[in-house]
Protein backbone atom coordinates (compact mmCIF):
# COMPACT_ATOMS: atom_id res chain seq x y z
CA UNK A 1 0.00 0.00 0.00
CA UNK A 2 2.59 2.54 0.98
CA UNK A 3 4.55 1.67 -2.42
CA UNK A 4 1.30 2.47 -4.54
CA UNK A 5 0.62 6.28 -2.61
CA UNK A 6 3.86 7.32 -2.85
CA UNK A 7 5.68 5.55 -5.83
CA UNK A 8 8.46 7.19 -6.61
CA UNK A 9 9.09 9.76 -3.62
CA UNK A 10 11.79 8.02 -2.16
CA UNK A 11 13.85 8.48 -4.71
CA UNK A 12 13.03 12.10 -5.29
CA UNK A 13 13.63 12.87 -1.39
CA UNK A 14 16.73 11.46 -0.97
CA UNK A 15 18.04 13.40 -4.44
CA UNK A 16 19.46 16.32 -2.35
CA UNK A 17 19.57 17.39 1.16
CA UNK A 18 17.12 20.21 0.98
CA UNK A 19 14.14 20.95 -0.75
CA UNK A 20 13.23 24.55 -1.81
CA UNK A 21 10.53 25.50 -0.51
CA UNK A 22 9.08 28.58 -2.78
CA UNK A 23 6.92 31.23 -2.45
CA UNK A 24 6.54 33.06 -5.97
CA UNK A 25 4.27 35.68 -6.43
CA UNK A 26 5.14 36.77 -10.00
CA UNK A 27 5.38 34.28 -13.10
CA UNK A 28 8.18 36.31 -14.69
CA UNK A 29 10.51 35.25 -11.53
CA UNK A 30 9.66 31.44 -11.88
CA UNK A 31 11.98 30.37 -14.38
CA UNK A 32 15.43 32.47 -13.31
CA UNK A 33 14.33 31.44 -9.84
CA UNK A 34 14.48 27.52 -10.84
CA UNK A 35 17.23 27.89 -13.02
CA UNK A 36 19.82 29.70 -9.91
CA UNK A 37 18.40 27.03 -7.27
CA UNK A 38 19.47 24.54 -9.88
CA UNK A 39 22.49 25.72 -11.35
CA UNK A 40 23.54 25.81 -7.22
CA UNK A 41 22.54 22.07 -7.12
CA UNK A 42 19.22 21.97 -5.81
CA UNK A 43 17.21 20.22 -8.49
CA UNK A 44 14.20 19.13 -6.73
CA UNK A 45 11.74 22.06 -6.26
CA UNK A 46 8.24 22.34 -4.04
CA UNK A 47 6.35 25.24 -5.08
CA UNK A 48 3.38 26.42 -3.01
CA UNK A 49 0.13 27.10 -4.05
CA UNK A 50 -0.38 30.11 -2.14
CA UNK A 51 0.02 32.28 -4.77
CA UNK A 52 -2.36 33.60 -7.82
CA UNK A 53 0.82 32.81 -9.77
CA UNK A 54 1.28 29.59 -8.27
CA UNK A 55 -0.06 27.51 -11.15
CA UNK A 56 1.20 29.11 -14.18
CA UNK A 57 4.69 29.00 -12.25
CA UNK A 58 5.02 25.34 -11.94
CA UNK A 59 3.71 24.97 -15.83
CA UNK A 60 6.55 27.56 -16.73
CA UNK A 61 9.08 25.82 -14.65
CA UNK A 62 8.27 22.30 -16.34
CA UNK A 63 8.04 23.69 -19.71
CA UNK A 64 11.45 25.44 -19.75
CA UNK A 65 14.00 24.08 -17.11
CA UNK A 66 14.21 20.54 -17.78
CA UNK A 67 16.62 19.43 -14.91
CA UNK A 68 14.60 19.89 -12.04
CA UNK A 69 11.74 18.12 -10.38
CA UNK A 70 8.84 19.76 -9.65
CA UNK A 71 6.44 19.12 -6.63
CA UNK A 72 3.54 21.15 -5.23
CA UNK A 73 3.10 22.51 -1.89
CA UNK A 74 0.52 23.63 1.18
CA UNK A 75 -1.74 21.36 -0.49
CA UNK A 76 -4.95 20.93 1.27
CA UNK A 77 -7.74 19.41 -0.49
CA UNK A 78 -8.78 17.18 -3.31
CA UNK A 79 -9.25 20.00 -5.85
CA UNK A 80 -5.34 20.84 -5.46
CA UNK A 81 -4.65 17.09 -6.00
CA UNK A 82 -6.18 17.44 -9.03
CA UNK A 83 -4.17 20.73 -10.28
CA UNK A 84 -1.18 19.10 -9.32
CA UNK A 85 -1.75 16.39 -11.15
CA UNK A 86 -2.86 18.35 -13.98
CA UNK A 87 0.29 20.55 -14.03
CA UNK A 88 2.54 17.47 -14.18
CA UNK A 89 4.21 17.90 -10.62
CA UNK A 90 5.99 14.81 -9.35
CA UNK A 91 4.66 15.37 -5.79
CA UNK A 92 2.43 16.97 -3.95
CA UNK A 93 2.99 17.85 0.17
CA UNK A 94 0.91 18.70 2.19
CA UNK A 95 1.36 20.71 5.80
CA UNK A 96 -1.27 18.36 7.43
CA UNK A 97 -3.23 15.90 6.97
CA UNK A 98 -7.10 15.61 7.47
CA UNK A 99 -9.45 12.34 6.71
CA UNK A 100 -10.67 13.66 3.31
CA UNK A 101 -6.92 14.33 1.80
CA UNK A 102 -6.48 11.32 2.80
CA UNK A 103 -9.44 9.94 1.24
CA UNK A 104 -8.76 11.80 -2.19
CA UNK A 105 -5.05 11.20 -1.99
CA UNK A 106 -5.94 7.04 -2.64
CA UNK A 107 -7.96 8.27 -5.89
CA UNK A 108 -5.27 9.72 -7.24
CA UNK A 109 -1.72 8.83 -8.95
CA UNK A 110 0.76 11.58 -7.32
CA UNK A 111 2.91 10.74 -4.69
CA UNK A 112 1.66 13.07 -1.65
CA UNK A 113 3.80 13.60 1.54
CA UNK A 114 1.55 14.87 4.47
CA UNK A 115 2.99 16.40 7.70
CA UNK A 116 2.99 14.85 11.17
CA UNK A 117 3.43 17.29 13.73
CA UNK A 118 3.22 14.64 16.82
CA UNK A 119 3.74 10.82 17.29
CA UNK A 120 -0.05 9.95 17.03
CA UNK A 121 -0.39 11.88 14.08
CA UNK A 122 3.00 10.18 12.97
CA UNK A 123 1.46 6.57 13.91
CA UNK A 124 -2.01 7.34 11.74
CA UNK A 125 -0.57 8.59 8.77
CA UNK A 126 1.69 5.11 8.81
CA UNK A 127 -1.03 3.51 9.59
CA UNK A 128 -2.68 4.45 6.08
CA UNK A 129 0.56 3.78 4.53
CA UNK A 130 2.50 6.62 4.03
CA UNK A 131 6.05 5.78 5.55
CA UNK A 132 7.46 9.30 4.27
CA UNK A 133 6.37 12.14 6.57
CA UNK A 134 6.57 15.77 6.48
CA UNK A 135 7.57 16.86 9.96
CA UNK A 136 5.93 20.57 10.19
CA UNK A 137 6.25 22.92 11.68
CA UNK A 138 9.82 21.22 12.84
CA UNK A 139 10.96 23.94 14.90
CA UNK A 140 8.33 25.15 16.90
CA UNK A 141 7.19 21.29 17.34
CA UNK A 142 10.16 20.25 18.96
CA UNK A 143 12.99 20.48 16.46
CA UNK A 144 15.76 17.79 15.60
CA UNK A 145 15.79 16.80 19.64
CA UNK A 146 12.04 15.90 19.34
CA UNK A 147 12.24 14.30 15.73
CA UNK A 148 15.06 12.39 16.86
CA UNK A 149 13.12 10.71 19.61
CA UNK A 150 10.82 9.66 17.46
CA UNK A 151 13.49 7.04 15.20
CA UNK A 152 13.20 4.52 18.16
CA UNK A 153 9.29 3.52 18.47
CA UNK A 154 8.95 4.58 14.73
CA UNK A 155 11.67 3.55 12.59
CA UNK A 156 9.77 3.06 9.91
CA UNK A 157 8.88 6.74 9.21
CA UNK A 158 11.32 8.87 7.46
CA UNK A 159 10.66 12.51 7.39
CA UNK A 160 11.30 15.66 5.60
CA UNK A 161 10.97 18.48 8.52
CA UNK A 162 10.59 22.13 7.30
CA UNK A 163 9.78 25.10 9.09
CA UNK A 164 12.06 27.51 10.28
CA UNK A 165 14.70 25.45 8.98
CA UNK A 166 18.09 27.52 8.02
CA UNK A 167 21.53 26.63 6.97
CA UNK A 168 22.76 26.60 10.44
CA UNK A 169 20.54 24.54 12.09
CA UNK A 170 19.58 22.05 9.27
CA UNK A 171 22.65 19.71 9.78
CA UNK A 172 21.49 18.70 12.94
CA UNK A 173 18.28 17.33 11.48
CA UNK A 174 20.15 15.51 8.12
CA UNK A 175 22.43 13.62 10.85
CA UNK A 176 19.45 12.26 12.04
CA UNK A 177 18.18 8.52 10.84
CA UNK A 178 14.98 9.63 10.16
CA UNK A 179 15.38 12.15 8.09
CA UNK A 180 15.55 11.42 4.42
CA UNK A 181 16.04 15.10 3.35
CA UNK A 182 15.16 18.83 4.41
CA UNK A 183 12.82 21.73 3.22
CA UNK A 184 13.36 25.39 3.65
CA UNK A 185 13.10 28.53 2.15
CA UNK A 186 16.21 30.45 3.47
CA UNK A 187 17.46 29.55 -0.08
CA UNK A 188 15.33 31.60 -1.48
CA UNK A 189 13.77 34.67 0.64
CA UNK A 190 10.87 36.59 -0.72
CA UNK A 191 12.97 39.55 -0.81
CA UNK A 192 16.18 37.94 -2.92
CA UNK A 193 13.37 36.88 -5.31
CA UNK A 194 11.90 40.41 -5.76
CA UNK A 195 14.89 41.93 -6.14
CA UNK A 196 15.96 39.48 -8.86
CA UNK A 197 19.34 38.66 -7.19
CA UNK A 198 19.75 35.12 -8.94
CA UNK A 199 23.71 34.91 -8.49
CA UNK A 200 22.62 35.46 -4.75
CA UNK A 201 20.37 32.27 -4.46
CA UNK A 202 22.38 30.33 -6.97
CA UNK A 203 25.19 31.05 -4.10
CA UNK A 204 22.97 30.38 -1.08
CA UNK A 205 21.49 26.79 -2.82
CA UNK A 206 24.92 25.81 -3.45
CA UNK A 207 25.77 25.82 0.08
CA UNK A 208 22.50 24.30 1.17
CA UNK A 209 22.94 21.29 -1.20
CA UNK A 210 26.80 21.08 0.22
CA UNK A 211 24.78 19.69 2.53
CA UNK A 212 24.50 15.62 3.52
CA UNK A 213 21.66 13.75 4.69
CA UNK A 214 22.70 10.52 6.73
CA UNK A 215 20.07 7.89 5.53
Amino acid sequence: MAHDLQAGLEAILRKVPVIPVLVIDNLGDAVPLARALSGGGLTVLEITLRTDAAAECIRAIRAEVADVIVGSGTVLDARQLDLSEELGCAFAVAPGATPSLIAAARDHAIALLPASATTSEAMLLLEQGYRFQKFFPAEPSGGAAYLSSLASPLPQVKFCPTGGLTQDNAPSYLKLVNVATVGGSWMAPRKLIGDHSWAAIANLAQAAASLKAAA
